[in-house]
């Protein structure tokens, strides 16, 4: 039988590092900019997203614009974005997968095989999500860096991680951590079941005397 703690910690886990994917997807300092280097221009701070960007003035007053035309956005922007909205959505489904397969709920009560099932199955979509979150955001993340170090990058264009991908990362690897958790606690099949042996011959029975 699986344990329910660690079910239940798994869970927790990866339901945390599902809302951790929701609130990186949507804030927009996935990139913000540098001031490294001979960039000494404070007045403003600019921040980029995945739906946004954004100019921070000295004053307090933040301006942001939506970005008009899906099409005319970097590849960088779109599959970032196919990749952590995947993500949010095999998080859901696997949430209502373990609703049913985890030992603390009544769904599946009389057939506790199958519930484990369940919870494998959930385990493994969940896995599948923190994967897709952690490459959404190191790939954002390598392209920050690359054009970081560009030489022909200008100064003033340059740009450093922003706090919605350290979000991200943390956010993958609880989904990692809690779906293995998961995957891990599965049943076992022989737990519960008597061995079979041959049966034995009862030392007092008679023999048979054949002619």
């Amino acid at each position: 039988m699986a344990n329910a703690g660690i079910q239940l910690l798994g869970f927790t886990l990866a339901f945390l590092g599902f809302i951790g994917s929701i609130a990186s997807t949507v804030m927009v300092e996935w990139k913000a900019s540098s001031y490294a280097g001979d960039n000494i221009i404070t007045a403003q701070a600019m921040f980029e997203g995945l739906w946004k960007s954004c100019v921070s003035q000295s004053t307090g007053q933040v301006q942001c614009k939506v970005y008009d035309s899906l099409l005319q956005l970097p590849g960088i922007v779109q599959g970032t974005r196919g990749l952590m909205l995947a993500s949010i959505l095999l998080s859901l489904i696997s949430i209502l997968v373990e609703v049913v397969g985890m030992r603390c709920t009544t769904c599946m009560a009389q057939e506790p095989e199958q519930k484990d099932k369940v919870a494998l199955a959930g385990g493994i979509i969940f896995i599948i999500a923190g994967l897709l979150a952690l490459v959404g955001t190191s790939w954002y993340g390598n392209r920050i860096a690359k054009e970081f170090y560009d030489p022909f990058t200008p100064t003033n264009a340059r740009y450093e991680f922003g706090s919605a991908l350290y979000v991200g990362w943390g956010a993958a690897c609880l989904t990692l951590i809690g779906g293995g958790f998961l995957c891990c606690n599965c049943s076992n099949e022989s737990s519960g079941k008597s061995p079979r042996y041959p049966a034995s011959r009862s030392a007092g029975q008679p023999g048979k005397d054949y002619v």
